[in-house]
């Protein structure tokens, strides 16, 4: 069971698992997802992150105690990765780097749509002189924004303008633009690779996890 962590705490179970539909929809793996607790608004700044952090520890500990066998940090900034990494005994992936090395892999200049004004630094460090712009959509400041009946139409503009910057491929550091399917809306209206964060953990996770699989039969 690939056990996926939520940094933005709801009670909408719909919002909840939408990380795990978009996974298991192009993988075909098995999910869990829980949320940490007290972050309606998520992560988006320093503060938040630093009170995310054991938050995140401890919900790991707890999965990987009810069966996970590898977990997923849904979140481009990659918080508490190596503080997880050295509290449990199975893989952790995170989001953000599971994006920036798809886009790697395509090797042309990268535009990045986020929620804040600079780029998640593991995105950053990754990317190196690939990365040509950051962009945060007009009216969004946490991941609450985008669920708002404007947040896609605010997301299409931007990529557009990372589009017009020089961007040749898009890649989102915010796991909420999955949330609302802006990928989709992307792809139907722009001519340029878009690496959806969700969709790249996913990736990895879901190779990871069949590996591991035939590894335990064997």
């Amino acid at each position: 069971m690939i056990g996926i962590i939520r940094v933005f705490t709801t009670e909408q179970v719909e919002i909840l698992e939408q990380h795990g539909k978009v996974i298991k929809k192009y993988y075909d793996v098995p999910t869990v997802t829980k949320c940490i607790s007290n972050q309606h608004f998520g992560i988006f700044n320093d503060e938040t992150e630093a009170l995310a952090v054991p938050k995140i520890v401890e919900l790991g500990k707890k999965m990987e105690q009810e069966g996970s066998t590898l977990l997923v940090i849904s979140c481009a900034a990659d918080p508490a990765i190596d503080e997880l990494r050295n509290a449990v005994s199975i893989p952790v992936i995170g989001a953000g780097s599971a994006a920036a090395l798809t886009a790697l892999a395509i090797g042309e200049p990268v535009g990045v749509l986020g929620i804040t004004e600079t780029v998640p630094q593991v995105v950053k460090n990754l990317l190196g002189k690939l990365l040509v712009g950051n962009i945060r959509p007009e009216g969004v400041t946490n991941t609450t924004d985008l669920l708002t009946p404007t947040g896609r139409q605010k997301g299409l503009e931007a990529a557009r303008l990372l589009v017009d910057q020089g961007a040749k491929v898009i890649l989102f550091a915010c796991t909420g633009f999955s949330t609302i399917g802006l990928a989709d809306l992307l792809r139907d209206e722009l001519n340029v690779p878009i690496i959806d964060a969700v969709e790249s953990e996913g990736m990895f996770a879901a190779t990871l996890y069949r590996q591991l699989s035939i590894s335990t039969i064997k």
